[in-house]
């Protein structure tokens, strides 16, 4: 039996383990492994790939990004925009085909996102035996209860924190802090409660300006100088406006951009306080991953192998209730998890003070 792997989308915090558990679960069957080079690019004849053995794979849980490199760009992209799909051309996938023929692969692991997933899906329908693995640092795949590269992205977040506060209360400031998560605010929510944030601006929770601007003046006349706030890229106001840095006119997804700042300056004209913005960008994304994360990512890899065993194709490996298990690809993709507004986790931020923008603070 010969397998092969492939990392797509966004770079994450986990990609490696998950290749050591896949190549480790698969050597001890006595299969050999391929993995394919730039996401599915590497699908292209006459092949962009590397043979991996448990040699090929000592030490790399600890590193960050993937051995095998990814993209998300390229002749194989399914998502265009927020919750619009294309197809891959018919002629691509026969290309791809055409390699995995060659090569005798005997099944897929794509290693992704919502977008990868959902061309995994197309490839699955067009007669590729495909095993899926979800990957996302936004923590937004509707499937699984957590995906690997969260802990580590929110581990990120709480560093930045703890160093901002320091500088925020030494100058008696206001500093705000993007990060991401696209249309889901997990990263936000989590980083924001474990660091200490004062306000936190999500996506699912549209937020007024004067809301936050009243928060922070009350801070100041409680003798509490300082605040920081935690928006996430996605977040909405009242008004519905969602900022891009870049539209991508049909070539994937837009990259969200710019909310950081703009909450900056619109904070210093509301309350006259000297404000600064910090993005943290793919500093979230790089980095070793945490251990939650590398063991994540080896069960993954493990339960990936096992479903090919079973012959179990064109299911995702899923985590829910601190278990390992499976769901179908099709179930998967195209739902958002998202923060639910009314969740525990919300409801406990409100009662230690923090604000999420759309109410009045508490005179």
């Amino acid at each position: 039996m010969r397998i092969g792997i492939l990392n797509s989308g966004g770079d994450c915090p986990g990609l490696n383990a998950v290749i050591h558990g896949v190549v480790g679960a698969a050597h001890t069957l006595g299969w050999e492994v391929v993995g394919f080079r730039d996401g599915f690019e590497g699908l292209l004849p006459p092949g962009d790939y590397m043979m991996l053995d448990p040699s090929r794979t000592v030490g790399i849980m600890k590193l960050g990004g993937t051995i095998l490199g990814t993209t998300n760009k390229g002749h194989f992209v399914a998502k265009v925009g927020e919750g619009n799909v294309s197809e891959v051309p018919k002629e691509i996938v026969d290309k791809a085909k055409t390699t995995l023929k060659h090569l005798e692969i005997g099944a897929l692991i794509v290693v992704g996102g919502d977008g990868s997933l959902t061309t995994g899906l197309q490839l699955y329908r067009q007669g590729v035996p495909v095993i899926g693995v979800p990957k996302t640092i936004d923590n937004d795949i509707q499937a699984t209860a957590m995906s690997f590269g969260f802990d580590s992205a929110v581990a990120t977040v709480v560093d930045a924190l703890d160093r901002l506060h320091t500088t925020a209360e030494s100058h008696k400031r206001v500093i705000v802090l993007e990060v991401m998560g696209r249309h889901a605010g997990w990263i936000a929510l989590y980083g924001g409660i474990a660091g200490g944030a004062d306000v936190i601006l999500l996506p699912e929770i549209p937020f007024n300006m004067e809301h936050v601007a009243s928060a922070i003046r009350q801070r100041d006349a409680r003798g509490m100088h300082s605040t920081l706030v935690v928006v996430a890229e996605g977040a909405r106001m009242e008004t519905g406006e969602l900022l891009t840095k870049e539209k991508m006119a049909g070539k994937g997804e837009d990259r969200l951009g710019g909310i950081g700042e703009y909450v900056a300056k619109k904070i210093e004209i509301l309350t006259d306080k000297e404000t600064r913005s910090c993005t943290l960008g793919h500093l979230q994304r790089g980095g070793s991953p945490t251990a939650l994360d590398r063991i994540l990512g080896v069960r993954f890899g493990a339960m990936a192998v096992s479903l090919i065993e079973q012959g179990k194709f064109g299911r995702m490996v899923s985590y829910q209730q601190y278990q390992v298990g499976d769901v179908s690809i099709e179930e998967a993709v195209n739902q958002l998890r998202l923060v639910q507004t009314g969740s525990e986790i919300v409801n406990a931020g409100r009662r230690i003070g923090i604000c999420f923008g759309d109410t009045p603070a508490i005179q």
